[in-house]
């Protein structure tokens, strides 16, 4: 669209009415499940039964909220433990990653870069069920074989961390080489010939030209791994995460208490992402 040209007004409208539709799509959805977080009613769902905040705070018989219903709250330590094991290698792997990809010419580099993004384009799904048959196998190989039990090849939470950080490397890959697509190699060579050396280069020029791109990266893979899905379905063990824990709710049936959860997340992720934008924009203002 241009808009130094004329427009009718059957256009604007049309367009405006486009763009709330498509928002109250999007955020409606979120809005309800926010308000049902505070509903006085033992179903999460409507009617509108009066607030109260039993859902957050109680610790009665017949209901318990979040802040003392042990099962939801290890899930979440569980999936915040995954995020941020996930998260911190994903960031570290796929910026180097990055470095490899956009700094330097080795052989068969385009067929390393596709197999890069295969994950991507690989179904979760698909993706659990392959590690899952691919880590069984090696395990069953090396206990009979060798008489060695690799307890990180059973599912659990190690294998969890190991699904998760075969896709999400990618994705911080991508993104940090985007931004050092953007990078003036000239300043690296003028400071290689006033004697710094690789190491001081790319800790003092590069590395701060990517802090943006890095830090919001690893937000970005912390989101993903705390609420993926898919791929953890297949590799969890005894202990779920939040995600499994509250599919495993609603499939037989829980209480206004996993609107409480969804609130509390909504709230948290919005804040992440605030925080996230706010130190994006400082960092390119200095």
């Amino acid at each position: 669209m241009i808009r130094s040209l004329p427009r009718s007004r059957g256009y604007t409208m049309g367009y405006g009415l486009y763009v709330t539709l498509y928002f109250v799509f999007l955020f409606a959805p979120l809005a309800v499940t926010c308000v049902l977080a505070f509903n006085d009613s033992q179903f999460p769902s409507l009617p509108w039964k009066g607030f109260t905040l039993d859902w957050f705070l109680a610790d009665l018989p017949a209901r318990t909220g979040i802040f003392h219903d042990r099962g939801n709250l290890s899930s979440i330590f569980t999936s915040a433990q995954t995020a941020i094991l996930v998260s911190a290698l994903a960031t570290l792997v796929g910026t180097c990653a990055a470095f490899l990809f956009e700094q330097e010419e080795f052989p068969l580099k385009g067929a390393l870069y596709f197999l890069m993004l295969a994950p991507l384009v690989v179904p979760g799904v698909i993706l659990g069920i392959s590690i899952l048959i691919a880590a069984t196998t090696a395990g069953t190989f090396m206990e009979d074989v060798l008489g060695i039990d690799v307890g990180i090849l059973r599912p659990g939470f190690w294998l969890v961390v190991l699904g998760q950080f075969s896709f999400i490397t990618t994705f911080v890959t991508l993104v940090v080489s985007a931004r050092l697509k953007k990078f003036d190699r000239t300043l690296e060579e003028a400071a290689l010939n006033l004697g710094a050396t690789r190491l001081e280069v790319i800790r003092y020029i590069t590395l701060p030209f990517l802090r943006t791109a890095i830090i919001g990266a690893g937000a970005v893979a912390f989101l993903m791994s705390f609420e993926n899905f898919n791929t953890t379905l297949f590799l969890v063990g005894s202990e779920p995460t939040l995600p499994i824990n509250l599919y495993l709710q609603v499939r037989d049936g829980s209480t206004p208490v996993i609107n409480a959860i969804s609130f509390l997340l909504i709230v948290g992720t919005s804040l992440v992402a605030c925080v996230n934008l706010y130190v994006g924009r400082k960092t390119e203002a200095s």
